[in-house]
């Protein structure tokens, strides 16, 4: 190590060459244009009015209404998605926050206007409703009235669904702080890497620095990073307090038993995958525990603590994928998924779908958002270390093709997909990019470096996500009961969770604790076990489509050109896979010891 390290830091957005950013033309080619777009689309909400009051006049005043808010529902969503899209390049630009606001004003209001919508349509008696639903007006609309219908419960009145509407614009007011603070405010200082080179920390090299072989790095990253949430810990806290009061808030004035149920009504889950899920996880915990203990003797530790946790085991130094040998590698592994699907995901991946490197003030971590009408983009903060990001790539690939094929098959109102089946469509990629890796291993240490990869996205994957799952369940059980959710009480939930989860081998480090301050998905509660129910079913689904025929490939493309047209459990029982049985997350999480006891035995070769 050296104190004269130049020090590798973040270029600025405007440094950032143009092949290497997404090109957003096919939402909007300009922000002049949006802002043009926005007005009109503002101009067009008084159009509501007049329809207030007339749902209930026959079939085809219902249809025109309806038409009225799909039309506005669709711009809508282009509109929100290129202002997301362009604050997620920089979160410190300030015109891209202002649009941001912007948008959020105009669909509040929007939503605001046409709160009357359903209390109107549910006030029509129910046998009047469903003789108009299998008329032909309405045969566009047809499964969100039938869905509109089963919320009867949950829907309030005209007057107080408009009070609802109008919280749209500070609703999200604590994920917005949390963003910013993380991503724009904090400063983590820097830190010398093994290699000698002094690296700007930030939520985007934590993960990469930790892959360090040298353990100093690691513990100084790991100890450098909390520094900050240390410092901010009680401003986090109580941010992520409001978000937890919002969301109970939220389910009891609809009438739900709990926020969970809130949560899991949407998608029509039953509460007991949920429940399983978690029970599953606890019961195979044992495995878990085994796997942190190999993990520390492969890595000749005397213990083991969470920064030791992603470094590779197998190869003395991680390989090197530039972005066109990552785009190979994905391309390649999901050759059984046909030819036109590769060919299509390789033009968008070589072209301008992605956004693919850091830069300060982007996002962190990586995701995927597109429109029914647009190109489905991709963020990323690719890093040529490991083969991780390689991974995350191909993950997300996964969600991209499944925007594109479920437009392309469906209607705009049924297209969207939801997220509970998202997971499976990108985890399946993952699956089977990993099975090609395995194949392809010229070395017993590099096929180690595959299976303990394997191992922790089950583990990351299914096990961590549950725990995630079991800390939303009981920051919010706590405040459905009364209990202030202070900066001590969230720490103590969570540190109980570690300890058994981790196990007694393992040391938690008392600042491991404010990991629940920094997990963006506590701030879209009840997110995160669609990851664990998503990759069970994945699991299932890829063996099926690789060890299968023609038939097996048709039900898989099925399942992702079926956007919302049927319940997610439904489309993934006619895909191959049923989550209301435990068997699926059993079977992943057996093997899980199996893949353990696979990488002890290639590593004592």
């Amino acid at each position: 190590m050296t104190d004269t390290a130049t020090i590798e830091r973040l270029p600025a957005r405007r440094e950032v060459p143009a092949a290497d950013t997404w090109d957003l033309s096919s939402l909007f080619v300009s922000d002049a244009e949006w802002e043009v777009a926005l007005a009109a689309w503002e101009a067009r909400i008084p159009e509501y009015a007049a329809l207030a009051g007339t749902l209930g006049r026959g079939p085809e005043a219902l249809a025109a209404a309806l038409d009225l808010d799909l039309a506005l529902e669709r711009e809508g969503d282009r509109l929100g998605t290129y202002a997301h899209l362009r604050a997620a390049e920089d979160q410190a630009a300030p015109e891209a926050q202002r649009m941001t606001g912007r948008f959020r004003h105009v669909a509040t209001d929007l939503a605001a206007k046409a709160s009357f919508l359903a209390p109107e349509i549910l006030a029509i008696p129910a046998p009047t409703l469903d003789a108009w639903i299998a008329l032909p007006p309405l045969a566009p609309h047809r499964v969100a009235l039938e869905r509109l219908v089963r919320t009867r419960p949950h829907v309030l009145s005209e007057r107080e669904e408009r009070l609802l509407a109008m919280q749209g614009t500070f609703a999200g007011t604590a994920a917005t702080v949390f963003r910013q603070l993380t991503d724009a405010d904090m400063r983590f200082g820097t830190v010398v890497d093994g290699r000698g080179r002094s690296v700007e920390l930030s939520n985007a090299s934590f993960t990469s620095l930790l892959l360090d072989a040298d353990r100093e790095v690691r513990r100084t990253t790991f100890h450098r990073f909390y520094e900050q949430y240390e410092a901010h810990a009680n401003t986090l806290a109580a941010t992520l307090a409001g978000s937890v009061e919002h969301d109970v808030y939220a389910a009891r004035v609809r009438n739900h038993p709990s926020a969970v149920e809130g949560a899991l009504f949407a998608d029509n889950i039953p509460l007991a995958v949920y429940d399983q899920l978690v029970a599953a996880v606890r019961a195979h915990l044992p495995a878990v525990h085994r796997y942190y203990d190999l993990r520390r003797r492969l890595l000749h530790l005397p213990d083991i603590h969470h920064y030791d946790c992603y470094v590779p085991l197998g190869e003395d130094a991680p390989r090197r994928h530039r972005w066109g040998e990552a785009v190979d590698l994905v391309v390649a592994s999901l050759a059984p998924l046909g030819d036109d699907y590769c060919r299509r995901l390789r033009g968008g991946l070589e072209g301008r779908w992605c956004d693919r490197y850091p830069n300060a003030g982007k996002q962190s971590g990586a995701f995927s958002s597109g429109t029914y009408d647009s190109d489905p983009y991709i963020l990323m903060n690719f890093r040529e270390e490991g083969v991780e990001h390689v991974f995350t790539l191909a993950h997300e690939a996964g969600h991209s093709m499944h925007t594109r094929l479920s437009a392309e098959a469906q209607p705009f109102q049924l297209a969207g997909y939801t997220i509970f089946v998202a997971e499976v469509a990108s985890t399946f990629n993952e699956q089977l990019l990993s099975s090609m890796l395995l194949a392809r291993a010229r070395s017993p240490r590099e096929r180690a470096v595959i299976l303990a990869r394997e191992i922790d996205t089950i583990r990351n994957t299914i096990v961590r996500q549950t725990m995630f799952a079991e800390f939303e369940r009981l920051t919010h059980r706590s405040a459905e009961e009364g209990q202030p959710l202070t900066l001590e009480r969230l720490r103590g939930m969570y540190r109980g969770l570690l300890d058994a989860y981790f196990g007694p081998g393992f040391v938690v480090d008392p600042q491991l604790e404010l990991e629940c301050l920094r997990i963006p998905h506590f701030y879209h509660a009840f997110y995160v076990y669609k990851y664990a129910t998503g990759l069970a079913a994945a699991i299932a689904l890829a063996e099926r489509v690789a060890g299968g025929g023609k038939a097996e490939l048709e039900a898989y493309l099925g399942f992702l050109r079926g956007g919302r047209s049927r319940w997610p459990l439904e489309l993934l029982r006619d895909a191959g896979v049923d989550l209301e049985r435990p068997e699926p997350v059993a079977t992943a999480l057996s093997r899980f010891a199996r893949l353990v006891d696979e990488l002890e035995a290639v590593l004592a070769e």
